[in-house]
């Protein structure tokens, strides 16, 4: 059989070596280096499923039951995953953000219902943020609990500098998202640092934590933190966010090609940026969002599990008992991780307040003000919660917190599995060249009388149901914890 690849090793001059070697390796850095240009939004949206809230949840889970729910973080980052990349797919194909598409296309009651949910979400999850930043402040520079929550709002400057997409500008944005990557590595390093400090006693039962267990269906406490895991991993206020960052590099491109940004985006600009926006999500959920969640319960259950008091530890406490079990370097690693993961969480929860106003509302004033009163909607709440908690109340309202998003989950998630799911959002219009080349080679769709003008998009009957299992699943365990709770079940708060 011949090869075309081929050549005679006296004309190649060498010993029958393909000479196509060098143009693949050409092909993979074109790949590695545009994916390096798409590193950015996958990063900004890990950063929600490693703030300050899933420190809290995953150390009490640690300290609680070892290694055992270590199963619960690894299957909430594959419902992440799954949602995340519909909220990619949503984003890119309609050029609109999940809060715009509900804003434009859900009943004018539907979608002030989802924003009201979406909003004490946000609230919800910034609790975590401000709550985090403010224990750190205090372990750091014994700044007060009351004046750290108040500093927290600083961040909204940073936003306010760095962040305006409304200009359109990738330079702009690109130097914001390497910023908020630089506090995400901060906070990576301080988990690896904690990683060498510890030693795990049995690496089997390590392993077998990531294996699915019964113990959340035996210990009604395991499923309430598994509850809040899925809460703090797969937060509600991501999926308005993700959808919404994917859009800069889709308007880049069309703004190069055309020279305006259009209604709709292009089909090329979505061919050129769907593919690698899903390999740069699932590539940094992977190994960002999963890590550090995971490292931080590994920390918790090696060093905290079976200790007494460490059960209903706050985030002072936890401080203290690694200082005391550890050293006092892992004490003061912990505010740092704590610190950078606050700080940049609520960086990323002040831009998800912004999206999902202008999305569900369309305010009209302006960038500044949007952003400055989206971020005190969600902070007045946290000082009241520090005035009238304290410090030992704040743990418990933490983990709460977790699992209150949980709940709120399938509601916000309904509309983005049906948007996904539908021809009717998601049919894009062939550019004119792709309609002249489709008249010699059809595009296959699944669209017969349309083909020629129009590709789908839509969910397959997998992802179709993929995204409905996980809403289920998810809403399922949610009405177990309720039941359990009404018949009496002992949760600890």
């Amino acid at each position: 059989m011949s090869n075309r690849n081929q050549l005679d090793p006296r004309e190649s001059g060498n010993t029958g070596i393909n000479p196509n070697i060098n143009g693949n390796h050409k092909n993979w850095l074109s790949i590695i280096k545009k994916f390096i240009l798409f590193v950015g939004p996958g990063v900004m949206v890990s950063v929600s499923y490693m703030d300050p809230g899933n420190t809290s949840m995953n150390v009490s889970s640690g300290a609680q039951y070892g290694y055992k729910l270590l199963f619960a973080i690894f299957f909430s980052n594959i419902f992440a995953i799954i949602l995340q990349c519909l909220c990619v797919k949503l984003g890119i194909v309609t050029g609109k953000d999940l809060a715009e598409n509900c804003r434009e296309h859900l009943p004018r009651k539907l979608n002030y219902f989802i924003y009201v949910f979406a909003e004490l979400a946000i609230i919800a999850t910034d609790l975590a943020e401000v709550v985090g930043t403010a224990v750190a402040l205090k372990i750091l520079f014994n700044i007060p609990l009351n004046i750290g929550v108040l500093l927290t709002v600083l961040d909204v400057l940073i936003i306010l500098l760095f962040y305006r997409p409304e200009k359109h500008s990738m330079k702009n944005i690109r130097g914001f998202e390497i910023f908020v990557s630089i506090l995400v590595a901060g906070t990576i390093f301080c988990f690896i640092l904690e990683l060498f400090k510890i030693q795990i006693k049995s690496k089997l039962k390590l392993f077998e934590g990531f294996l699915p267990s019964t113990v959340i269906f035996k210990e009604t406490q395991a499923m309430y933190l598994s509850i809040g895991i899925v809460g703090a991993t797969v937060m509600p206020h991501s999926l308005y966010l993700g959808s919404s960052l994917v859009k800069s590099r889709l308007n880049d491109f069309d703004l190069k090609k055309y020279g305006k940004i259009k209604s709709k985006p292009s089909l090329s600009a979505i061919n050129y940026t769907l593919g690698y926006s899903y390999a740069e999500l699932i590539f940094t959920l992977f190994f960002v969002a999963t890590f550090v969640n995971s490292a931080i319960l590994i920390i918790a259950g090696a060093t905290l599990y079976g200790q007494p008091d460490a059960d209903d530890a706050d985030l002072l406490t936890i401080y203290d008992l690694l200082c005391q079990y550890i050293t006092p370097a892992a004490g003061l690693i912990f505010a740092l991780a704590m610190l950078f993961s606050g700080q940049s969480a609520g960086i990323i929860c002040t831009m998800s307040g912004q999206i999902v106003s202008e999305g569900f509302l369309n305010w009209s004033i302006a960038p500044w003000m949007r952003r400055l009163i989206t971020r005190m909607l969600a902070v007045i709440p946290c000082f009241f919660v520090t005035i009238f908690f304290g410090e030992k109340g704040v743990s418990g309202i933490l983990n709460l917190s977790q699992v209150i998003l949980s709940f709120m989950l399938p509601v916000v998630s309904a509309p983005l599995i049906y948007f996904t799911s539908s021809k009717k959002y998601m049919l894009v219009e062939k550019d004119v060249d792709e309609t002249l080349a489709s008249q010699e080679h059809e595009l296959p769709t699944e669209l017969t009388p349309l083909n020629n003008k129009y590709v789908d998009f839509s969910n397959s009957k997998l992802m179709r149901y993929t995204g409905f299992s996980v809403w289920l699943f998810i809403g399922s365990l949610n009405l177990y914890m309720v039941i359990s709770y009404l018949l009496g079940a002992d949760i600890h708060f």
